[in-house]
């Protein structure tokens, strides 16, 4: 009966952060939410964070809970080897009992056990599809802390996280896109604006917002803006 308790306490759990990450504004705060979760429901997990893979290919530590995932994770890339990176490069999940006695990443357990106190850790993958957006990391300074429960607990984590992490990108790429539009009809305005005095043909008046953009370090959309409040250039107006 205990157990059923257990389980059903579980998917109340899960279900109620399917909903939050659906409600979360951002991926920042989609991949806090995740590693407070992680904290939250994986027994023995201290600390939590993800290792993200950026648009250049290089790898950032993000969502962390605290300051701990940053210091083990800076030794890990520094050192080229560690379980966060093995779970991007080799698309496992990844666990350590004991990064004191690990012997599969030399360069980096034994450094990040003695710096950091953290002995065990466990990562996944996060991945949709065959796109591999990079790992989440569970770290504990207990030895052995992750059981067989625990790491079917984080594997149904890392599945919402990964989904969620995918919806959020695809948000803020819908609103960057959406920002870019608008700035484009703006400026398409205040062209007109320029154009319409009789000032300038379409390419020049693009020039013209363009270097008073660069002259008053100010944002191209936002000198558009005054031009069409205005009806003139900021420096015209001097």
């Amino acid at each position: 009966m205990g157990t059923q308790e257990n389980e059903h306490g579980l998917a109340e759990t899960f279900a109620s952060l399917a909903r939050e990450l659906q409600a979360e504004s951002g991926p920042d705060e989609t991949r806090s939410r995740v590693t407070k979760a992680a904290v939250d429901v994986v027994d023995g997990c201290d600390h939590a964070a993800i290792s993200l893979v950026t648009r250049s290919g290089a790898i950032d530590t993000v969502g962390a809970t605290d300051d701990v995932p940053g210091q083990v994770d800076r030794i890990q890339y520094a050192a080229g080897e560690g379980p966060c990176l093995g779970a991007i490069d080799e698309h496992e999940v990844f666990l350590s009992d004991d990064l004191a006695t690990e012997s599969r990443w030399p360069a980096f357990s034994r450094r990040a056990a003695a710096e950091t106190g953290v002995h065990s850790m466990l990562s996944y993958r996060l991945f949709v599809r065959e796109d591999t957006m990079g790992a989440l990391n569970l770290y504990s300074r207990e030895v052995a802390a992750f059981g067989q429960d625990d790491h079917a607990v984080g594997a149904v984590l890392a599945a919402h996280a990964a989904v969620a992490m995918d919806a959020a990108r695809e948000r803020r790429h819908a609103q960057d896109l959406g920002d870019a539009l608008q700035s484009n009809r703006r400026i398409g305005m205040a062209m007109g604006v320029l154009m319409g005095r009789g000032l300038v043909a379409e390419e020049q008046a693009f020039d013209l917002l363009r270097r008073a953009s660069q002259l008053l370090n100010v944002k191209l959309r936002d000198i558009a803006e005054q031009v069409i409040d205005t009806g003139d250039l900021p420096e015209r107006r001097r």
